[in-house]
């Protein structure tokens, strides 16, 4: 077959070819706003000149200790300065930056740590004592141990004695670490843009965690994508309600120096401290999961601001957001950007872009528009859903469920050491992401549940997100997580975990129980009614996500449901 050749055979060269790296985006911030506020985390103030200063000294201490290209660095961190620096220091020196779940288990932290081969672990003084006892764990676990580099990071928001303990054990502080550094430091870039700039690790709910590795070409791409899709102007004011841990912070980390922003950081997230900070520091933008939203609609009038001083942007993934959820945010002065993605398409790959025409539509209606997952993101090549037998195109019809798969640059290269995921999250040319979903006519799809997710009754699929939706709805629920449970009759059925709003009355749960049910009769189909409902707060992660694994394991324990009538 002949080579197809283009109109002319004229090279790449030093002058009109670079690999892509979303590294340049802080040295141009630092030249074109030098003084302008870049990160603000309460009464300490950096400006974007003092922070690429600061992730070039970052770069050079790696460099003095021969941590670059082929090393990871650990970084176990709650949204402060720090992390956010980290996401250019790190790769600056040519080593790939693995931020952490701060709310993981020691010893699965020692499982990440020995699976990256850490050579540096930096850690926030909080964070200390559990990255201690995950060190011990992996040292126990492996032979030929060598122990990593251990930074500690000290915060005047904290109690002095745990930086002091981390001293005494022999940890460098953080900003010690940096004054070792060069802050003119001639940083390089990678020289192919398909090499690795960071890991992030997933839940790893059934099995280990999956290390998902992520190139300079996808974060630069993607952090450009998602400013463009959500409309972010230069100069926005974001505000870290999101974890930067959680897939870099769904790279608005990058972000936010390519606009020149300021970044508003948050050790804890709450929503008067929402509200505080968006009076106080003129926020134009946050990105937080649905159940987030669900806490800053439902706070008592004393942990508010509102109305809102000026329109907030307001970006959510995650699972899907109830219908009702995004209603009460738009009624609040809050605009919802409804996006979805995974940590392998680092981060929100698809978005409901808004539609003129569904202005003129019943807000409820456009509520239910709006929950769906949508479209693909200007940096996603391809998305489809697919039969899962076949592999094939799904009808948009609104009902057929299929997979969702993509394709394209903002994929990530692959799990790290897992070649048998590899090959199975690949097969076919496509990355396989487990969400089923249907696409409509309009050609926006919408997800029905995880594959896991789904449950089965009587042979019938019920979709857990369906049923969630409507118990949002119902007026004493706060937050709602249906799973399956073991089913005599059936085989299996709907149990909905739910967690009430403050003042409802709790005296007689029987009551509230029957009321529910109900509820759910008169607006489902009914072999989808829960036939167990059970009150409490819900598991979370610290991204918010509800931990629906959980959920499935209590609903084990609670054994099967006797015989159901229905």
């Amino acid at each position: 077959m002949a080579v197809a050749r283009d109109i002319d055979d004229l090279p790449k060269n030093a002058a009109n070819y670079t690999a892509l790296t979303p590294l340049w985006f802080v040295e141009r911030a630092a030249q074109v706003h030098p003084t302008r506020k870049s990160i603000i985390h309460g009464s300490r103030h950096y400006t974007w000149r003092q922070t690429y200063q600061r992730c070039r000294r970052l770069a050079s201490a790696l460099s003095n200790h021969s941590i670059g290209h082929g090393n990871t660095v650990a970084v176990i961190a709650p949204n402060i300065p720090a992390l956010y620096e980290v996401h250019f220091g790190i790769p600056m020196a040519g080593a790939v930056v693995n931020t952490v779940n701060t709310r993981l288990n020691a010893s699965t932290i020692a499982f990440l740590l020995g699976h990256s081969s850490a050579a540096m672990v930096i850690v926030d003084q909080d964070f200390f004592s559990l990255a201690e006892e995950a060190l011990k764990i992996w040292s126990e676990k492996t032979k030929s141990f060598k122990p990593p580099l251990l930074i500690v990071i000290g915060d005047e928001n904290c109690d002095p004695k745990t930086l002091q303990y981390a001293l005494d054990k022999g940890a460098i502080e953080y900003e010690e670490f940096l004054q070792s550094g060069d802050p003119e430091y001639a940083w390089k870039p990678p020289e192919d843009e398909w090499q690795s700039i960071a890991l992030g690790y997933t839940s790893g709910t059934t099995a280990s965690p999956k290390g998902v590795v992520l190139h300079h070409r996808g974060a630069y791409l993607m952090s450009l994508s998602g400013a463009l899709i959500w409309g972010m102007n230069e100069g926005a004011v974001y505000l870290w309600t999101l974890p930067m841990f959680h897939c870099n912070g769904w790279c608005y980390t990058w972000t936010l120096a390519a606009l020149c922003g300021t970044n508003i950081c948050l050790r804890q997230v709450t929503a008067r401290t929402v509200y505080e900070a968006i009076a106080k520091y003129k926020v134009t933008h946050f990105s937080a999961a649905p159940v987030v939203l669900n806490t800053i609609c439902n706070a008592p009038a004393n942990e508010t601001i509102l109305p809102l001083p000026h329109v907030v942007n307001v970006s959510t993934a995650g699972a899907a957001p109830p219908p009702s959820v995004l209603s009460a945010m738009s009624q609040r002065g809050f605009r919802v950007t409804h996006t979805y993605g995974l940590s392998e398409t680092f981060g929100p790959s698809t978005v409901c872009a808004w539609k003129p025409e569904w202005e003129s539509l019943p807000l409820e209606t456009q509520a239910r528009l709006h929950a769906r997952q949508g479209v693909r993101y200007i940096g996603l090549e391809g998305l489809e859903v697919v039969n899962t037998k076949t592999t094939q195109p799904v009808p948009a019809d609104g009902k057929t469920v299929g997979e969702i798969v993509m394709r394209g640059n903002v994929v990530m290269k692959g799990y790290l050491k897992n070649p048998k995921a590899n090959e199975e999250s690949f097969a076919n040319g496509w990355f396989h992401t487990g969400d089923l979903a249907v696409k409509h006519p309009d050609g926006y799809m919408e997800i029905k549940d995880r594959s896991k997710d789904i449950i089965i009754s009587g042979a019938e699929n019920i979709s857990s997100v369906e049923i969630e939706n409507t118990l949002y709805s119902h007026p004493a629920i706060l937050e709602a997580s249906v799973v399956a449970r073991p089913d005599e009759k059936w085989g299996e059925s709907p149990c909905a975990f739910v967690t009430l709003k403050q003042g409802v009355d709790t005296s007689n749960e029987q009551l509230l129980i029957e009321d529910i049910i109900k509820f759910c009769r008169a607006n489902m189909p009914a072999y989808w009614v829960p036939k167990s409902v059970i009150f409490g707060p819900l598991p979370k992660t610290a991204t918010g996500k509800i931990q629906k694994n959980l959920l499935r394991a209590r609903t084990e324990e609670m054994g099967p449901v006797k015989m159901s009538k229905l």
